[in-house]
């Protein structure tokens, strides 16, 4: 019998969990050695303590609540434990309650659990990570839906223009870089479509082209739209929504008719471009994001800084690399080919085949100047298949009879003009500045100055 006691004293006593044996003012008057291990004491220190000594969340009535419970329904509890040295770790404890000689023991055995903990942690993080990206693919695969529902693209950029050739040299040379770009023009010129472009040939191409139209959403949505909101934010806000710029993180993101922007609604976004930061509607988290910006308008956002309804900083903060959008009527020799793209587009939405654009059509709609742009364009060509027999275009009476009055030429700057004539004649000399064909030549200047200009324009092959 002694045998099996001493046996079970040295089977507890080496036991890799923590035994402490304790009363029920929570003194202990015996641990093994696992405990002393744990906690950096020695057997004689530990003896000594108590359960408030290595439980810095314990007091006297903690500590009989906590007694009673146990006693009444004994289930594992979690705590956090503190060393010699001050460090905590949590632990999982099983109290064993034993009566001896009309008084109540409890034998205690402790379990670090770090290691769970660390585990559970990561797997919580998991779970999270997993769900966010989740509820993100949801919110893009929404939202690219609508875009298909909604967006109207004329495809590729059909051009032959000179003209417009200079402004695919830009798009090529911004392409590339995380430069905030404000495309300018009137409307119906395809602004979308540069912007669209720009996305495509970026290091974000893999990221969609979020788009929002500042000109389509009330003032007091546009904020929403943009940032997001918690639930219940404002009445009908039902549930929490991520905005476009969430949506856009790692992106681009298009905002289309910038110059319609609420004035109240200017500084926040001015901060996003400054700082990459917001906080959503009824929310106090602020959110970081990693955004290219690509803003468009047919405003003249220096008039309409002038007027006050433009912040001065925000329009230099998009003004970094503009790109302005060519109207029809400065490249009438894209005409031809943008009929023919828009006759194979309404080919099966109509149910007609046109094989055959006489040069009198082509002519009366290269004599009309096109306030609408490409947008009316494309109108003038849907209408007129619908009205065309046997494969050939006819346009009926949809073209005007005088040419009506039209938003007056922008004036280009002189940086604007120099850039564009050095672009026109290193593209003739096929970028060649030196030599007696090259574009310095050609320019009147010598080959370090013109390097010189390109440099400060920002014009480069």
């Amino acid at each position: 019998m002694e045998k099996i006691s001493a046996l079970s004293q040295f089977t507890i006593a080496k036991m890799s969990d923590e035994v402490f044996w304790l009363d029920q003012e929570g003194k202990f008057f015996w641990v093994n050695q696992a405990a002393c291990d744990a906690l950096g004491y020695r057997p004689e220190e530990l003896s000594k303590m108590s359960v408030f000594d290595i439980n810095p969340n314990m007091n006297l009535e903690r500590w009989t609540t906590h007694w009673r419970e146990q006693t009444q329904q004994n289930e594992p509890v979690e705590v956090m434990h503190q060393r010699k040295d001050g460090k905590l770790f949590p632990v999982e404890i099983v109290n064993n309650f034993i009566q001896y000689e009309g008084k109540t023991y409890s034998c205690a055995i402790v379990r670090d659990i770090t290691e769970r903990k660390h585990k559970e942690s990561a797997l919580r993080g998991a779970l999270l990570e997993i769900r966010e990206l989740k509820e993100r693919l949801e919110e893009e695969n929404n939202y690219l839906q609508e875009e298909i529902k909604l967006g109207q693209n004329f495809g590729e950029i059909i051009t032959q223009s000179e003209a417009f050739k200079s402004v695919l040299v830009e798009i090529e040379q911004v392409a590339e870089t995380n430069s905030t770009v404000l495309i300018t023009g009137e409307s119906g010129t395809g602004k979308e479509l540069i912007a669209r472009s720009i996305q495509k040939l970026s290091r974000r191409c893999n990221r969609p082209l979020i788009k929002i139209n500042c000109a389509a959403l009330p003032a007091h949505l546009i904020e929403s739209e943009l940032f997001g909101h918690e639930k219940g934010a404002f009445t009908g806000a039902l549930q929490k929504k991520k905005g476009r710029f969430e949506l856009a993180d790692g992106g681009t993101l298009f905002l289309d008719e910038i110059g319609e922007m609420p004035i109240e609604l200017q500084p926040k976004l001015l901060r996003v471009l400054q700082e990459g930061a917001f906080e959503p509607v009824g929310s106090g988290q602020t959110i970081k994001v990693d955004v290219r910006i690509l803003a468009a308008t047919n405003r003249d956002l220096q008039k309409e800084v002038e007027k006050g309804r433009f912040r001065e900083d925000l329009f230099y903060r998009l003004h970094v690399f503009p790109i302005h959008c060519i109207p029809l009527r400065d490249r009438k020799e894209d005409i031809p080919l943008l009929m023919r793209h828009f006759c194979k587009k309404f080919e099966a939405k109509i149910g007609k085949s046109i094989t055959n654009i006489p040069q009198k059509v082509i002519k009366q709609l290269q004599d009309y100047d096109f306030p609408g742009n490409i947008r009316e364009l494309e109108n003038f060509v849907e209408r007129a298949i619908i009205l065309s027999k046997n494969g050939k275009l006819e346009l009926g009476n949809w073209i005007p009879k005088t040419t009506p009055k039209h938003l007056p030429k922008r004036i280009l700057t002189l940086e604007e003009l120099q850039k564009r004539h050095i672009i026109e004649t290193l593209q003739h000399t096929n970028w060649r500045i030196s030599g007696e064909k090259g574009a310095a030549k050609l320019l009147g200047i010598k080959p370090t100055t013109l390097e010189s200009r390109m440099k400060k324009l920002g014009i480069r092959r």
